[in-house]
């Protein structure tokens, strides 16, 4: 499979271009420890708030107000919403609201210092060499837009938003519902059939693919063992250069 150079990829994060262990063992713990204190301290921003409005959204509610019997943002409100927030949190669920609340408490982190994104050492070089071609690469991430512009303007490879065009989050639809890669590819403005998407969950890519995207699963260090793949298979992005074929 050739990639043209009017070929637009779209890279997953976690698992494909970062270490699973990155969001797992330090963004979120991170998060988890910090809510209670980030809400009680910034609750009243209307940023925070608007997180919160969506979560109420998310939890079936029409609005904060009659998610949450206290008036925000008092410790009251806060001691009722942080059980809720922590057991979406424990369970990896996919909440926009909370996906946008976390981001705004990694950013504290991000632009302290206290976190680094580490990213595999062939992501810098793959990305400055597909540009180099002509080709352009987005982001589309469970994690918040927000979220995703944090993680690659504080990598351990340097600030890489220059290098890429567009991010998705859930905002769009669930990573593997095939509407929402019907959604991106109007957003891309782009004809059918000329877009790329690197995942290492394959029911991910089994939606991109029925909305007839190209893609390709990366195998990489600790991610989950895929047995007979049925998309194409990459282990480094390195391989990916234009005029590539997949291996698998």
């Amino acid at each position: 499979m050739q990639i043209a150079s009017d070929t637009h990829i779209v890279l997953d994060i976690e698992g494909t271009v970062a270490p699973i262990a990155f969001v797992h063992d330090v963004l979120f713990p991170h998060a988890r420890h910090a809510l209670e204190d980030f809400l009680l301290h910034h609750g009243s921003s209307e940023h925070v708030q608007e997180c919160l409005e969506q979560a109420a959204l998310d939890a079936g509610a029409s609005s904060l107000s009659e998610w949450c019997p206290y008036l925000w943002h008092s410790p009251e409100a806060v001691a009722w919403v942080l059980p809720v927030l922590h057991k979406w949190m424990d369970a990896n669920e996919k909440k926009t609201g909370l996906k946008a609340l976390q981001g705004l408490i990694w950013a504290l982190g991000y632009h302290d210092g206290t976190l680094r994104a580490p990213l595999f050492p062939d992501v810098q070089p793959a990305l400055t060499e597909w540009i180099r071609h002509g080709l352009s690469v987005s982001i589309y991430s469970s994690g918040s837009i927000a979220a995703q512009k944090l993680f690659f303007s504080h990598t351990t490879q340097g600030d890489l938003t220059p290098l890429l065009t567009s991010y998705f989050d859930t905002t769009s639809g669930h990573k593997q519902d095939v509407a929402s890669y019907r959604k991106i590819r109007t957003s891309l403005s782009n004809d059918e059939g000329k877009q790329l998407f690197f995942s290492d969950v394959p029911a991910e890519l089994d939606a991109a693919k029925e909305a007839g995207w190209a893609t390709t699963l990366v195998i990489r260090p600790g991610n989950a063992l895929v047995t007979n793949p049925t998309h194409p298979v990459i282990r480094s992005l390195a391989e990916c250069v234009l005029g590539w074929k997949p291996v698998g």
